[in-house]
């Protein structure tokens, strides 16, 4: 999953937030060095991508579009993912997403010293262009696919991936709804399992 799944999953918890957004800036055993509730975020999100990354439905989704964008197929499935988390967000958080985004973007602003350099760096260009907001239509997600495509130099293609998109739309849509259900319901349980509560 992408940022905002990856946020909205941690429940309204700051710090949770914060460790959940930063995870993938975080190597190995470097989330000791950050505060417990932070840690916590961090190996969820770890939780959740080694579960995204097995399930069935997410691998399906994965297949359609691989022929076209090889490994960077994942990413881009996880930022359609978003795109459907947003554009239905209502049926998910009682907040409007520009509430929602606005709220974390001052979060993470508050928080600003203990984010990672990669992050610290990306961050006044994801609060000034809205990147959650932007995830809720098919042209936005293109930008900021886009915007990925350039650090890649565009050996990634990802901005022409809203083209997979649009083909697909019904069926990954679908898919979508079918996972995040039980990724919900995953990360529900694992929270109250030994290995959280011990953190």
């Amino acid at each position: 999953m992408n940022f905002l799944a990856h946020v909205y999953l941690s429940g309204n918890d700051e710090k949770k937030e914060i460790g959940n957004f930063i995870a993938d800036s975080v190597r190995g055993k470097q989330y000791l060095e950050f505060p417990k509730e932070i840690q916590y975020g961090i190996l969820l999100h770890r939780e959740i991508d080694t579960y995204t990354d097995n399930h069935p439905i997410w691998r399906r989704s994965k297949k359609l579009i691989v022929p076209a964008y090889n490994h960077y197929a994942a990413v881009i499935i996880d930022m359609y993912y978003d795109h459907f988390l947003a554009k239905n967000w209502s049926l998910y958080h009682p907040l409007p997403l520009a509430t929602f985004a606005d709220n974390f973007y001052k979060r993470l602003q508050l928080n600003f010293a203990l984010l990672p350099a990669r992050i610290q760096n990306f961050l006044p260009s994801m609060i000034e262009e809205n990147w959650f907001t932007c995830y809720e239509t098919i042209e936005g997600l293109g930008y900021i696919l886009h915007q990925m495509d350039r650090r890649t130099k565009g050996i990634s293609k990802m901005s022409k991936s809203t083209e997979e998109l649009i083909q697909y739309y019904a069926v990954l849509e679908r898919d979508f709804t079918h996972f995040f259900k039980e990724l919900e319901n995953h990360v529900k349980f694992i929270q109250h399992s030994p290995r959280f509560l011990t953190i």
